[in-house]
């Protein structure tokens, strides 16, 4: 009996030490939270770290918000893209809306030629802000192998996801750190943080981007530089094929505010309250269950693409 009192009396501090870890990291968490999407960071990002503003894949979705965004809080704006028709309606959109100068580079981020010319027009120009939005996914989930048109496939998504912004920093970053000060904001995706089987090339460029973003923001951060991986889940654009906005699914515009709160306080973003809850919830599931549950749901999402174009 006696014996049993010291093993009562451990147990009993393990047990308030485990409790009181626990109200200290929930704590932690709850305070955390408050003063990234409750508070923010309003001001941080600005004319003040350079008049210009350079955002790639700038005419619909995420890339177009942050545009908006930042044109609103007065920089001028360089818009990356494809098409120069699509450029010359953004353009003009900002210009009339928000009354700030913009310029258009028009450029496919699939090759590889291009990075003179958007150095030769970036030239001279004190650019505090680079987003690095620009991105491509799958048509519809499938195996490596099956992917249509692999070559070309492997080769698109490799330059775009992660070509561009390597490059797009190496054009960019110089500048910022002569001038000790400047923010990168490479737009990742939730896929980038576990493996995502049938959209496998896509979710191994995102995460490059994710920790390319880490890497670069501990090396330069010292300089003045700060680097944020923005790592969001299903955002209303057309890449994600997502019309109607709703609660987890925000529209562009609803999700950049909420992200750009964020520059300065987080090097690392699920950009939007709801995901970034969506994240801790699926990081507390078993990696085994849950890179599972990812197959099967895009295993039904490829049945009924296939389906519904008559494929085998």
């Amino acid at each position: 009996m006696d014996s049993a009192l010291p093993a009562a009396g451990f147990l009993y501090w393990v047990g308030a030490g485990t409790v009181a870890y626990l109200a200290l990291r929930i704590s932690y968490c709850l305070f955390t939270a408050l003063r990234v999407w409750g508070v923010g960071n309003e001001a941080g990002v600005g004319p003040a770290l350079g008049e210009w503003a350079v955002v790639t894949g700038s005419t619909d979705g995420i890339g177009k918000g942050y545009a908006e965004e930042l044109a609103r809080r007065g920089m001028k704006i360089v818009l990356i893209s494809r098409s120069q028709d699509r450029l010359n309606q953004v353009s003009s959109e900002i210009n009339e809306k928000f009354k700030v100068e913009t310029r258009t580079i028009a450029v496919d981020f699939a090759s590889e030629d291009i990075y003179d010319k958007i150095k030769t027009r970036l030239a001279g120009l004190e650019i505090g802000v680079l987003v690095n939005n620009v991105g491509m996914s799958y048509e519809y989930p499938e195996y490596f192998l099956d992917l249509p048109d692999l070559d070309n496939t492997i080769k698109k998504l490799i330059n775009v996801n992660v070509l561009s912004v390597c490059k797009m920093t190496q054009l960019v970053l110089p500048n910022m750190v002569e001038r000790s000060k400047g923010v990168i904001l490479n737009i990742s995706s939730a896929s980038g943080m576990y493996a995502v089987p049938l959209l496998t090339i896509y979710s191994a460029t995102k995460a490059f981007v994710d920790f390319f973003s880490r890497c670069l923001h501990e090396e330069y951060r010292s300089k003045g530089i700060f680097v944020q991986s923005v790592l969001p889940y299903y955002v209303a654009t057309k890449l994600a094929k997502i019309r109607k906005p709703t609660l987890d699914k925000p529209s562009a515009e609803t999700f950049v505010k909420s992200a750009i709160k964020t520059v300065g306080l987080q090097s690392q973003t699920n950009g939007y309250p709801i995901h970034s809850l969506m994240a801790l919830v699926i990081s507390l599931v078993p990696s085994g269950i849950n890179l599972k549950l990812i197959m099967d749901f895009n295993k039904s999402v490829r049945a009924r693409y296939l389906k519904k174009f008559k494929k085998n």
